[in-house]
Parts: structure tokens; C-alpha cells; sequence
């Protein structure tokens, strides 16, 4: 996978042209779109999202949890006669969103590809199928259970964890706003901040194995989407702890990240949803949800 420069490159080392290697890239990263996706990025089922949750109790000691979320900017060059529709006013770049839920493995379990750069305040997630069907309830996703130790709480949905930018839902928990926060919040924003370090981890080190995600490519945006896509799939084929580590420890040495989206949602949340953060608030504040000592270090 190669960006403007490599492209360069790789049309003078194999004597090819660049229009060529531009075309073959596209046709490989077609070809594991269409081969490898059923495989290794299937669609949810119900056991898929019990597994999901099971890792992140096991692994991140938060019950109830099938998913880390968030969306980061691929940066493109821009395509011809598309007005303002792919720049990012923040970063003043064109580019387009890959947005995604991650497991506590670092594997990618439902992406979407292809929002315009320029897109926010809700129309990346409202927009995707992941926010359309956690809307409806389409997911497959088992139903409503009580943590673990805490059936004085009544049952609590499978939920997936966003930072400050995502809306709060009785789907969806991100933390509790502002700095003057009691211990009890501070302790949930911690153990919510911790969970979600997966998904920032698994874009680190889809960045780092590929390359051309920390630079501007120059495709047809279309293209990008199937590129980004078979990264996706293959970052998931390739998954390996070992592998993970090292990844990650190249990124932030190189101090290479791609870009957040930002105000992906509104803030005015229900009722319910605020009930249930508050209930998530007190278990990760019971004996049964304190798992060390930096709990109470916050």
C-alpha cells in the first residue's frame, strides 16, 4: 500500500508506470476486500458480541462492554470538482473518516469507511449502520444483564465506550464532562479511559504496519476506501501480541498518530442513559467492581 511518494518508487523500481501501480494497488486491495472480509471481519452475531464482552471483563475488568469506539481522518489529495465536501476545516486537509469498534484484542469488529472529512457533530456515527442499528436494536446483541456481584443494580445493557466527542446513550457510556468532578466520577472516567486505550492502541498499530495512513494518498476516494478497508482486514489477519507490542512502541516513538474526528456527537443525553452511567459509577465504586489500587490513587 503505497502513497504518492512510494508510488513514485515502486513504479521505478519494477520499471512500471505509476498509473499501473496505481491500478494494481487497487486491484490487491480489491482482491483481500472481496476474499478475506467474510472471514476476518465478519458481521457481529449475538455469541460474537458475548466473546467481545467476555474479553473486556477478562482482560479490562468492565462488565458489560462490547466495544471500544471511535473515528479517525485518513488524509487524501483532493479530488477534482468535489468543492468542500472532503476538508477538514480543523486540520485544513481533505480526507475521509474510518470509523470503528474495537475488541479488547485490538481487532477490528465493525468498521465504516468513506464520511467525508468534513463531516461532524453526529453525521459519522447518527449516519453509520453501527449508530442506525444500536438505534433500533438490529445488532444482535444480547440482552440487558446485571454485573458481576451487583444484582442490587438491576439489569444493564452491553455497551460500547466513547471519549467526550461521542453522545451518551444507554448504549453508548463516554465520560462524565467538566474538571470539578466528585472521586467517584473521576474513578469512572478512569476505569472508561482505560478501556478505551484499545481502540486508540488498534489505530496506532494499524498506522504503524501501514505506513501510508501517517501520509496524504493520492487515490480516487473510492479507491482510499477499498485501500483503508483491506488494511482493516488485514491488521485483523495479522493480530499477534507480540506483533501488537512492538507496533505500538514504533508508534510512539515516532510520535506518528492519525488524526481524531471530533464532535462526532451531542452531548444532551436521556435520562436513561445518564441512570445507567450513574449505576456503572457506583458498581466501579463497590468492592465488587475495584479491581487495584490505583482506584483509589484517582
Amino acid at each position: 500500500m503505497a502513497s504518492g511518494d512510494s508510488l513514485v518508487s515502486l513504479a521505478f523500481s519494477y520499471q512500471l508506470g505509476q498509473a499501473t501501480v496505481r491500478r494494481s494497488v487497487h486491484m490487491v486491495s480489491a482482491a483481500i476486500e472481496k476474499r478475506m472480509m467474510e472471514r476476518f471481519l465478519p458481521r457481529p452475531t449475538k455469541d460474537t458480541w458475548r466473546e467481545v464482552a467476555q474479553g473486556f471483563l477478562d482482560k479490562w475488568n468492565f462488565p458489560n462492554y462490547h466495544g471500544a469506539l471511535d473515528g479517525k481522518h485518513v488524509h487524501i489529495q483532493a479530488p477534482p470538482l468535489s468543492g468542500g465536501q472532503y476538508f477538514n476545516y480543523k486540520k485544513k486537509t481533505f480526507s475521509i473518516v474510518l470509523l470503528a469498534l474495537v475488541d479488547a484484542n485490538y481487532s477490528f469488529r465493525v468498521i465504516q469507511v468513506g464520511d467525508f472529512g468534513r463531516t461532524s457533530n453526529g453525521g459519522v456515527y447518527a449516519g453509520s449502520d453501527l449508530g442506525k442499528g444500536t438505534e433500533t436494536g438490529t445488532l444482535d446483541v444480547p440482552p440487558s444483564a446485571p454485573l458481576p456481584g451487583a444484582a442490587h443494580l438491576g439489569d444493564l445493557p452491553l455497551v460500547m465506550v466513547g471519549d467526550a466527542a461521542f453522545p451518551l446513550k444507554p448504549y453508548l457510556m463516554r465520560p462524565y464532562p467538566g474538571h470539578r468532578l466528585s472521586h467517584n466520577k473521576r474513578i469512572f472516567n478512569y476505569r472508561l479511559s482505560r478501556a478505551r486505550l484499545v481502540v486508540e492502541n488498534a489505530f496506532g498499530i494499524l498506522a504503524s504496519r501501514w505506513r501510508i495512513l501517517h501520509r496524504r494518498v493520492n487515490l480516487h476516494p473510492k479507491n482510499v476506501d477499498t485501500l483503508v478497508v483491506a488494511a482493516c482486514i488485514l491488521h485483523n489477519f495479522l493480530l499477534s501480541p507480540s506483533e501488537n507490542q512492538r507496533m505500538l512502541d514504533d508508534g510512539e516513538q515516532s510520535g506518528q498518530k492519525m488524526t481524531p474526528v471530533c464532535s462526532m456527537g451531542g452531548n444532551r443525553a436521556s435520562r436513561e442513559a445518564c441512570n445507567f452511567r450513574e449505576k456503572f459509577c457506583t458498581f466501579f465504586n463497590s468492592p465488587e467492581g475495584r479491581v487495584s489500587w490505583q482506584d483509589r490513587m484517582v
